[in-house]
């Protein structure tokens, strides 16, 4: 068994008091506690002024699984060998020293097929886990490439429950495997990928047995996500045939929003207000829908659409104020741009090159951006003009996932190293 190396970097470590199950602001589940990319403000008075120190370093051997973190532990999935066998494992770091607390296998993945090796000519390779965990309450649950769904003790690793649904379900594989992430609504563990009839699936959290199922969206890389529109709590799947929202608790379809598909969706759905945007790579193109509310019926109505441009490859974009910010590019390595766009209209408003299909998320009225290549840049969520307020080179390898803002701290992970920073 491959076990990670550390590396401590600092001796400033997170105290046990500052990480106590009451303490807000942790980050234990994909794009956020909302789902949505966004966090408080960081507690940083001056970022121009600001020292980014880094705490630990560990070893994150290939893939582009994000960091989930909550109850003192960093959650990701990497590739690892279990009884001579090389698969997803999904492993537990102790967030004061970036020390594996466990690790459990997940899934035998010798080779996956093709496309997570691209990359900058310099910054290619690096083929792995896509999906990430998520933690809640005292357990954490996981998605591996093969549609296998796991729920783990979080702080133990002990097993608790798994489902097959490629057995179970009549599991419809696509290209590249899963990347989707586990969403989880009160009792409900959401997802996609089964077959006629259950595509769309709501698990029971605590038994891993199907509440719920129903319809024949073929599945994608793109993970739903969890948005109250006039009143209505719903779950939005962004799948095969465009957007569906559904009630989380019965599965009950409360709106679509058709959407072409070619090859690979893998950005979310963003919503703001009634507006739901969406983006896809591969010649598809961008566009936004607008949900009307007649008695107790919802029903979209498409308002823009940028057919073969205004892309999200993988890189889904947060909004503040009308306004979408994030990686806006298609296979444009190391130089891609973070971009502003409009919401409402779908126009550009401004662009910076030199990301690549890096991620975003949103800290009060700041844009904190990784990088493909492993850059921290910290931006203005000004739709005026770009203004950049901080920069730092903070990790080695090719950067796919989001970093992630919690305990105050910056997590976050290449396919080579993970890596935990202080900004004083």
């Amino acid at each position: 068994m491959n076990r990670s190396t550390l590396t401590l970097v600092s001796g400033s470590l997170l105290t046990a008091a500052s990480l106590s199950a009451q303490t807000p602001g942790e980050w234990g589940q994909f794009r956020g506690p909302n789902s949505n990319g966004t966090a408080p403000a960081a507690k940083v008075s001056n970022w121009k002024a600001a020292n980014i120190k880094t705490l630990w370093k560990t070893e994150t051997p290939t893939g582009f699984s994000s960091f989930a973190v909550a109850g003192a532990k960093a959650f990701t999935i990497i590739t690892g060998e279990t009884d001579g066998n090389t698969g997803e494992v999904l492993v537990a770091l102790d967030v004061r020293s970036g020390k594996e607390a466990w690790r459990k296998p997940l899934t035998v993945i010798g080779k996956y097929d093709g496309g997570g090796n691209d990359g900058a000519k310099d910054n290619k390779g690096g083929d792995g886990p896509r999906s990430t965990p998520v933690v809640n309450g005292d357990k954490v649950y996981a998605i591996d490439a093969n549609l296998g769904v796991f729920c783990f003790e979080a702080a133990t690793g002990k097993p608790v429950w798994n489902h097959d649904v490629m057995k179970d379900n009549a599991g419809v594989q696509i290209k590249w495997q899963n990347a989707a992430s586990p969403v989880i609504d009160g009792d409900i563990l959401l997802m996609c990928g089964g077959g006629e009839g259950q595509a769309l699936l709501g698990l029971n959290k605590n038994t891993g047995k199907v509440v719920w199922k129903g319809e024949n969206d073929k599945m994608t890389h793109a993970t739903p996500v969890i948005a109250d529109i006039h009143g209505v709590h719903q779950a939005i799947f962004f799948t095969q045939v465009g957007l569906v929202g559904v009630n989380p608790a019965d599965g009950k379809v409360l709106w679509r929003g058709d959407f072409p598909f070619k090859v690979s969706t893998a950005a979310s759905p963003v919503v703001y207000e009634d507006i739901v945007y969406c983006s896809a790579g591969y010649g598809v193109g961008a566009g936004a829908f607008k949900i009307s509310k007649s008695g107790s019926d919802l029903s979209a109505e498409q308002i823009w659409r940028r057919e073969n441009e205004c892309f999200n490859h993988w890189s889904t974009p947060v909004v503040k104020d009308g306004y979408l910010y994030g990686m806006f590019s298609f296979k444009e390595y190391g130089n891609g741009p973070l971009a502003c766009v409009d919401i409402k209209t779908g126009k550009d408003v401004w662009k910076e090159a030199g990301f690549g299909p890096g991620q975003v998320i949103l800290s009060g009225d700041k844009v904190i951006a990784l990088s493909d290549k492993g850059e921290i840049v910290v931006v203005e969520a000004n739709p005026e003009k770009y203004v950049e307020l901080k920069r730092e080179d903070v990790l080695a390898g090719k950067v796919w996932s989001y970093p992630v803002l919690a305990y105050d701290r910056l997590f976050a992970r290449s396919t080579e190293e993970g890596v935990c920073l202080e900004i004083q």
